[in-house]
């Protein structure tokens, strides 16, 4: 086996290499998460000093000079040496800042930079989510506005069944990932700080450096939160935060990924019809072997990473049950991996969706001859009826075209013919209906229903006011498919 150290001789992940943004990867960045247990330790520093403890803003200064400078050699030096990552941080500072030595992490414990930070970090990834939604569900809300009334073939069990439209398909995709941005928004509005909670979330090493002051206890917790940019504090903890707040985090990119997992398949589906392709860049090869192809790989690489992110939904659940007491650390791999890599692969999902959605092509003619192809048997009742009302009878019209119905469905899939369902029609004299009365009552837009005012309805009433809401978490910066 090669042990050659150059620079392919190690795994890398392809989440960081081919799919999410540079936005969500510094999320989970090292630069962050150990910028943030500094900003931590200052803020701490900061409420026991306005608090009454004996803390100089010298040395509060001195820390706040030292947030980004990490030494992180030096800080894997250390940790080896304690095999303990939080107090090799807290030494590492404390060389950076010998003044304020004493008051680093006091009366903390590694959870108080270890979750506090975590929180901090699903926060911001929240946010790069919340800013991926706002285009992509307009976009896919002008699709829907442009084909509100381009009638379509609806299908259930991917059968032909009654018509529906264009437009008012792409509403079932937008409710599904309006549902999910409202999820997401009252996760991340209400996402609560742990704050200073002591070891085992009793408060008594705070307790202890406040002389048995209560209140300032409580007032240390509220005031470490402020000035983290937190609301509210959770009001009790063991030694961390309780993992379900993991475990609804998970579930909400679990219901994300659903909906673009469902959005692709019904896009791959559409293409193998040919009524709607996704985009096919002017050079882009679809096959190494069969040049003719248009392959929907882009919807192809949107199914399998919302695939993934569905299957990491199971270990946060998994880890928040089967905590015992005040806490166990079999928690912190597992979390390490799989929240980091489910935001992660959200991120590529949003990203790659408003790629697709925002570039679909739409084949009007397609989606036409499919329509006269099964609209004869889709009009069976609406025929029925004008039968009857020229004097037949209902149940023996309705056995007359139950038989033509069979024999022009068997036409057509053991023999290959058109659907002439309609020149049976015409020809049987039951009926008594002509060819043109019949093409008459073949009027698309009558067989759509109110597909075409429920887009409108549905986008004006629901969709826009989401949109303005989801302005206030700012506009995302522009995302570019890297493969």
């Amino acid at each position: 086996m090669s042990t050659h150290a150059d620079e392919k001789s190690e795994y890398t992940n392809p989440l960081i290499e081919r799919y999410a943004s540079r936005d969500m990867a510094f999320v989970f960045s090292p630069r962050l998460k150990f910028s943030t247990w500094r900003k931590l330790w200052v803020a701490l520093a900061e409420a026991q000093k306005e608090l009454g403890l004996a803390i100089d803003q010298g040395q509060i200064d001195e820390m706040k000079a030292h947030i980004n400078d990490i030494d992180y050699r030096r800080a894997a030096e250390l940790e080896k040496q304690m095999r303990h990552d939080v107090m090799a941080h807290v030494h590492t500072f404390a060389e950076a800042c010998p003044s304020a030595k004493p008051v680093i992490h006091l009366g903390a414990t590694s959870a108080f930079v270890g979750d506090n930070t975590d929180l901090v970090v699903m926060r911001e990834a929240c946010l790069v989510l919340l800013r991926r939604f706002a285009p992509l569900i307009a976009a896919l809300k002008d699709f829907a506005l442009r084909y509100k009334d381009l009638a379509t073939l609806g299908f259930t069990h991917f059968q032909p069944a009654q018509l529906t439209t264009v437009g008012k398909r792409a509403c079932l995709w937008l409710q599904d990932l309006a549902m999910d941005f409202e999820a997401l928004a009252r996760f991340t509005d209400n996402l609560p700080f742990r704050g200073a909670k002591g070891t085992t979330g009793t408060q008594a090493s705070y307790l202890s450096l406040f002389d048995g002051d209560h209140e300032k206890v409580k007032k240390l917790d509220r005031l470490v939160a402020d000035k983290m940019g937190f609301d509210s504090v959770l009001p009790v903890t063991g030694q961390t935060y309780t993992r379900k707040i993991d475990a609804d985090a998970a579930a909400i990119l679990c219901g994300t990924a659903q909906s673009l997992h469902k959005i692709a398949n019904d896009i791959r589906l559409l293409q193998n019809l040919k009524e709607i392709e996704e985009p096919f860049g002017k050079n882009q090869v679809g096959s190494s072997a069969m040049a003719y192809k248009r392959n929907p790989m882009r919807s192809e690489r949107l199914t399998s990473l919302s695939r993934f992110v569905l299957s990491l939904a199971t270990s946060p659940p998994m880890t928040a049950a089967g905590q015992w007491f005040e806490r166990t650390l079999d928690d912190s791999a597992n979390k390490r991996l799989s929240i980091p890599q489910a935001f992660l692969a959200a991120d590529a999902g949003l990203i790659i969706a408003h790629d697709i959605l925002s570039g679909l092509v739409v084949y009007p003619k397609v989606i036409r001859r499919h329509i006269d192809e099964e609209l004869p048997f889709m009009a069976t009742e609406t025929i029925i009826m004008a039968a009857v009302k020229k004097g037949g009878d209902r149940q023996t019209v309705h056995e007359r075209i139950r038989v033509h119905s069979m024999e022009a469905g068997r036409a057509v899939k053991t023999e290959g013919k058109r659907n002439d369902l309609l020149d049976r029609i015409a020809g049987d004299p039951v009926f008594g209906m002509s060819a043109g009365e019949l093409e008459g009552l073949l009027n698309v837009d009558s067989f759509v229903g109110r597909a075409p005012q429920q887009t409108v309805e549905f986008i004006s009433d629901h969709i826009d006011p989401l949109l303005q809401r989801a302005a206030a978490y700012g506009d995302a910066a522009p995302a570019e498919l890297t493969v």
